[in-house]
């Protein structure tokens, strides 16, 4: 059961995946869970909240419903973050 999770929580942190990526990364961009580490203070931990949504809907192609949620330190303080991944929503994969 662990692995499974492990398994999934692996695949939903590819966003879109492959071309979509690369795209992103092309165009000079960092992705949404990248822009969060370079936000968050160095060297703490950033409690994703929702990494599972809309898991195995639409086909499998909407990891984390297009957006990355969590709580992370910012100078110390909780921030919660919002962050659309483009790789999923910019993707022409959800209609």
């Amino acid at each position: 059961m662990i692995e499974t999770l492990r398994s999934r929580l692996d695949a939903v942190s590819e966003g879109g995946g492959g071309k979509y990526v690369e795209r992103h990364r092309s165009r000079g961009k960092m992705l949404a869970r990248e822009r969060i580490q370079k936000i968050i203070d160095p060297g703490t931990a950033f409690l994703e909240l929702s990494p599972l949504a809309a898991f195995e809907l639409y086909d499998g192609r909407a990891n984390s419903a297009g957006i990355v949620t969590g709580v992370g330190l910012v100078h110390g303080r909780e921030c919660l973050f919002v962050a659309n991944d483009a790789t999923v929503k910019g993707a022409p994969t959800i209609q």
